[in-house]
């Protein structure tokens, strides 16, 4: 099973960081937020996004980027951007895994994107437009690491409130 761990470099909108928790929370993923935030951890709008999640998460915060690196030290880290030379699903993730974000007015900066060349990546859309919604990329990056990991560890089978599906006609 792989450990996603999800950095967010200068989170900046407490919705975008609370769908993020919520979806650390519904995949195992680690949240990693690095100061400065453009919010408080006991934002309302952040504690409703994340909805009752907030006690199923593993989060950790740092004073900065030195701080986050010297706290992991050859950690194995793709950079999420617009910006990148490489497109998120040509990559092969390994079972412990970084990826990194940046902050929604800005992404991350270019100095780290241009140190590591190989491992920025970007998800495809159209020309001339700025970006995704963060928790939305945040999301689909985590799928697809998910997913070549055949979701290992995850739940793969809903179950109906009201029916069973096994007493369904179309089978």
């Amino acid at each position: 099973m792989p450990h996603i761990n999800i950095v967010l470099h200068e989170p900046e909108i407490p919705q975008n960081t609370g769908n993020i928790a919520r979806t650390c929370a519904a995949t195992g993923a680690s949240l990693h937020l690095i100061r400065p935030m453009g919010f408080t951890v006991d934002d309302k709008k952040l504690k409703r996004a994340g909805l009752d999640y907030w006690d199923k998460l593993d989060i950790t915060y740092y004073d900065g980027l030195d701080d986050f690196n010297a706290k992991h030290p050859g950690a194995n880290i793709f950079y999420f951007t617009t910006k990148g030379k490489h497109l998120y699903t040509e990559v092969s993730y390994p079972d412990e895994v970084f990826i990194m974000f940046g902050k929604e007015s800005a992404g991350l900066p270019e100095e780290l994107l241009f140190a590591h060349p190989n491992k920025a990546v970007r998800l495809p859309m159209r020309n001339g437009l700025r970006s995704l919604n963060l928790s939305n990329t945040v999301a689909i990056a985590v799928y697809e690491i998910l997913r070549q990991h055949d979701f290992a560890g995850l739940c793969q089978e809903g179950q109906l409130t009201k029916f069973d599906w096994n007493d369904s006609h179309e089978q």
